[in-house]
């Protein structure tokens, strides 16, 4: 790690001398990590929970509350609005109270959110408690990949950070899935089950080490570093490292919204909102929440689509993580965003042919496998390591205010491609996927000329390369 100084100006990053077979071989040496990262995860399936379950229940809340297009169209975005608002605020919560206060007014929200909307009667409730169900998931978004990073030993942090994208997706598909088999007050109901394990989770776990530390509170940060590495395992390296990062950045101002901008965090910044755009403006919620569309636009079956679609993110997801932290970050990223040019290309070339009449069986061929195509590939880099290196990407004193910005990004993006993709598709229906296919292909320049490796690095060696 570089440090400023008066007489030699820096000196190298310390690598921690805990033996890396001590750190992995002993069971008891993880067990609190998994247990931990678990916990957070939770907040994640919520997160999925939430966005999976408008589509499912829309029909029936519409028949039951007697709900316009607009004002289910209203229910509906309202969820992007209050994640709009839990980015903004939950970096600062997650400053102010610590990781798992984060969490727990997280969870808060999202049950007082779920039960608004199973006792709703009319219109009101049910909007308060989808604002409410959005917050919750804005501030999940952030925290947790944000929690996870700073507890997992650096030799797996990557794939225990993509367990957050894994359980999303696994909420999402659950939401869809169950959602067909029980009535929406009921399928709001079961959205409480992951925010109650949350919540009585987190008070078993300890509190993010580096947060402790950087709040002065040094007997804590010990006791939870050691919990987290174990009884025998030699944190007195890592302990140091921590806490000569965090006096270097006790010199530093207090981080403002303005100061994300000043030159010494400009590359943090350009590199973690970069990628959100990127992430978001490539299609996904778009192409995410309208689905079902675009397959009966094409003529294929829509509920076998559907089912096809959920399954593949999940699979996809899940056997990235265990490569995240051999393949590294930025080849994912790079796999993934030529995939999304392919899947994109695709889809647009079957659009294409429907529009000029042309090869009438191949149209629907073309157009699910050109989703397929798209969402294995972002579901292989671009949906998961955005939030990892945003994770990694901050040093700990903007990382709230940085990170939340970032995640206010990521919502913004979503809100903007879902709302605008129905009037895209009404332009140009293979001209929107083509609009896709090209901001894809940028994000691949991008990713070669600003992305750093970040494999194998511990936090603070990060930040001695991107702010040196």
């Amino acid at each position: 790690m570089k440090m400023s100084s008066a007489s030699d100006g820096s000196r190298e990053v310390r690598e921690p001398l805990v033996d890396k077979d001590m750190a992995e071989s002993k069971p008891e040496q993880t067990w609190m990590v998994y247990l931990s990262t678990f916990v957070a995860v939770c907040g994640s399936f919520a997160f999925g929970s939430c966005a999976g379950y408008s589509s499912p229940a829309q029909a029936a809340i519409r028949n039951d509350l007697s709900l316009t297009i607009a004002e289910f169209s209203l229910f509906g975005s309202l969820l992007t609005f209050g994640a709009m608002i839990g980015a903004i605020t939950s970096g600062p919560i997650a400053d102010l109270v610590g990781r798992k206060g984060a969490m727990r007014v997280s969870s808060a929200f999202c049950v007082v959110g779920w039960l608004a909307i199973f006792f709703a009667k009319g219109v009101v409730a049910l909007d308060l408690g989808r604002l409410a169900t959005g917050y919750g998931m804005g501030a999940f978004s952030y925290v947790v990949p944000i929690f996870i990073a700073e507890i997992a030993p650096k030799t797996f942090r990557g794939a225990l950070t993509t367990l957050n994208q894994i359980l999303i997706c696994t909420g999402v598909s659950v939401s869809f899935i169950i959602g067909t088999m029980v009535t929406w007050r009921v399928l709001a109901l079961i959205g409480l089950i992951p925010c109650a394990v949350s919540i009585l989770g987190l008070f078993c776990i300890p509190e993010s080490p580096r947060w402790l530390a950087k709040m002065g509170r040094d007997t804590e940060f010990e006791a939870a570093l050691r919990k987290l590495r174990g009884k025998k395992a030699n944190i007195s390296e890592e302990a140091a490292e921590i806490q000569d990062y965090i006096e270097t950045l006790e010199r530093l101002p207090k981080a403002k919204a303005l100061d994300l901008f000043q030159r010494r965090y400009i590359r943090s910044v350009f590199i973690a909102f970069g990628l959100m755009v990127f992430q978001q403006f490539g299609g996904i919620n778009g192409i995410c929440f309208y689905t079902s569309s675009i397959f009966e636009q094409a003529g294929f079956p829509t509920r076998l689509g559907m089912i096809i679609y959920a399954v593949l993110q999940v699979v996809i997801t899940a056997l990235n993580a265990p490569i995240v932290d051999k393949a590294g970050r930025k080849p994912l990223l790079l796999v993934s965003a030529t995939g999304l040019v392919i899947g994109c290309l695709i889809t647009a070339v079957s659009f294409y042919l429907k529009v000029h009449d042309m090869a009438h069986k191949a149209v629907p061929i073309l157009a699910v496998v050109g989703i397929m195509v798209y969402i294995a590939s972002f579901s292989a880099g671009m949906g998961a390591m955005p939030w990892v290196v945003m994770s990694e990407i901050f040093p700990i004193n903007i990382k709230g205010v940085a990170g939340g910005m970032a995640t206010l990004v990521n919502w913004f993006g979503a809100w903007a491609v879902s709302y605008t993709f129905n009037f895209l598709m009404s332009w140009s229906s293979y001209g929107t996927f083509v609009i896709y296919a090209v901001i894809n292909a940028l994000a691949i320049v991008f990713v070669i000329a600003v992305v750093p490796e970040t494999k194998g690095k511990t936090l603070e060696q990060i930040q001695a390369v991107v702010n040196p």
